[in-house]
């Protein structure tokens, strides 16, 4: 089958149409960014997608990942401001903002964000003591991502997060460490003890104080009720009456008896009489004389109304 040289120039022509387009056409998948280049030159950036280009004139430059990315910080060695050696590694997200900045203004974007984070890892880190590493981690992490994140800022990038995984005392710090702890963990101890101690003998004083005090004014208290009741007695015998006393003498001797009989070298108790008895006698003795003075003021009056009167004589 011969062709004429209209089919050729018309295949030719279809075979140019879809060279075109198929240089023309580029799809950006979900997540990513392209560069477009003219003769070397940046002119736009493909977001995902259908897009368009001259073809033959432009082409794509660099393909950026938009998504967020981790970068494995390996462990290094530091030295603290306390001349401390520590191993050291982290991790670091970062995010592409700007897709032409990311690939014009720096070369070997991981690179640059990697050797970046290691190099402010030791400048933070160098300023402070082991102590306050090991303490104020989150502190460590605030102040790495600002600082990082300040200086990736003019390539297009976000920093995310930076964090600190491991921190690596040699062995010999660590044991120097637990020696320290295990000495700062007794010398709590001790302190609360003492405290406790210190606590209790506070306690113990404003207790005995407190009962001092509630025996001087229960002692306070039994002297004004002794009181009173002699006051009660001395008008009581003042006005005549004898069974006052009684109870007096009768209350004095029985606590008397009570303190005998409490005593711990007292064995044998001699009584002399019996307290019932004495009160008995006390109150007999106490009637009788009643009695005895009020019979000798009857019999005084009868023997007045019996005498027969006198007369006597008269002068006349």
């Amino acid at each position: 089958m011969s062709f004429s040289g209209f089919d050729i120039a018309i295949m030719v022509l279809v075979g140019l149409v879809v060279l075109v387009l198929f240089k023309g056409i580029r799809t950006i998948p979900q997540g990513y960014n392209y560069t477009v280049e003219r003769f070397g030159r940046y002119t736009k950036t493909l977001s995902p997608g259908l897009n368009l280009i001259v073809p033959f004139i432009d082409r794509i430059g660099a393909k950026m990942n938009m998504m967020e990315q981790v970068l494995d910080v390996p462990s290094q060695e530091i030295i603290t401001r306390d001349n401390a050696i520590v191993g050291v590694d982290g991790i670091a997200f970062f995010q592409i903002l700007n897709a032409a900045q990311a690939a014009y203004q720096v070369s070997g974007l991981q690179n640059a964000i990697l050797n970046l984070t290691m190099t402010n890892i030791r400048t933070v880190m160098g300023s402070m003591d082991l102590d306050e590493l090991l303490s104020n981690r989150d502190a460590i992490n605030e102040r790495l991502l600002r600082v990082v994140d300040e200086a990736a800022h003019p390539w297009g990038i976000k920093i995310t997060r930076v964090e600190i995984k491991d921190i690596n005392p040699p062995a010999n710090l660590i044991e120097s460490m637990g020696r320290q702890m295990t000495a700062e963990r007794n010398k709590r101890a001790q302190i609360l003890a003492a405290e406790g101690l210190k606590q209790s003998q506070i306690l113990e004083a404003e207790g005995r104080k407190e009962a001092a005090f509630r025996d001087a004014e229960a002692r306070e208290r039994s002297a004004e009720a002794e009181a009173r009741a002699t006051q009660v007695v001395s008008e009581a015998i003042s006005k005549g009456d004898v069974q006052a006393l009684n109870y007096f003498v009768a209350q004095k001797y029985t606590e008397a008896l009570t303190r005998i009989g409490s005593a711990t070298n007292s064995k044998v108790v001699l009584m002399p009489l019996e307290a019932s008895s004495l009160i008995g006698t006390l109150g007999g003795i106490g009637e009788i004389a009643k009695e005895v003075f009020r019979n000798e003021g009857t019999a005084g009056a009868q023997r007045q109304a019996a005498r027969p009167p006198v007369v006597r004589p008269s002068e006349n």
